[in-house]
């Protein structure tokens, strides 16, 4: 009769085991699961993060100072070169933030860049350094330094991730560019 018994109590010890082992299972796949979607939700983020800085990129690699309000628009962003836009950035009108004249002491002469800014450059002799006195002029030069400032937002149509970046921008323009 005891062996009868022995054979119940193995029975159940064995279930029970079976239940606690696969409730382990359960824990384990449910943290694998949370995981995944904490990962893909940073995933979103970041690529919506790429998005923002992608279509800020696209603005100011163009003339966007001839005029600012154009800018203003839904950029598309194809963030895995697929051919295909993944995302839609909003961009908002570019704002000019400062307006600064260049000095010609600011200026290098050597300088390819600066040759247009400084205020004698079609002369041979720029009169800029004397190289017997080493002074060099500090008056206006052809130039100005501008500092803007653009904004992008994406937002993922499909997680709801949202990400808004700005950039500032300097560079220089013509002397007499209005800042708006």
């Amino acid at each position: 009769m005891d062996s009868y018994r022995q054979r119940g109590a193995t029975l159940v010890v064995g279930l029970v085991m079976l239940v606690v082992l696969t409730l382990l299972v359960l824990s384990a796949i449910r943290s694998g699961n949370v995981n995944m979607r904490i990962v893909g939700n940073m995933q979103a983020q970041e690529e919506t993060a790429n998005a923002s800085v992608q279509a800020i990129e696209e603005v100011i690699s163009t003339n966007f100072t001839a005029d600012p309000s154009a800018v203003s628009a839904v950029i598309a962003v194809d963030i895995n070169n697929d051919g295909e836009a993944d995302y839609d950035a909003n961009i908002t009108t570019p704002v000019c933030k400062a307006n600064l004249a260049v000095t010609n002491a600011n200026l290098d002469p050597a300088n390819p860049a600066d040759a247009s800014c400084i205020s004698s450059a079609a002369a041979r002799d720029t009169g800029l350094r004397d190289m017997r006195k080493a002074a060099v002029v500090t008056g206006q030069s052809w130039c100005y330094q501008q500092e803007w400032e653009v904004r992008a937002q994406v937002t993922d149509d499909r997680t709801g991730a949202t990400a808004a970046s700005r950039q500032g921008v300097s560079l220089r323009v013509p002397a007499g560019t209005v800042c708006p």
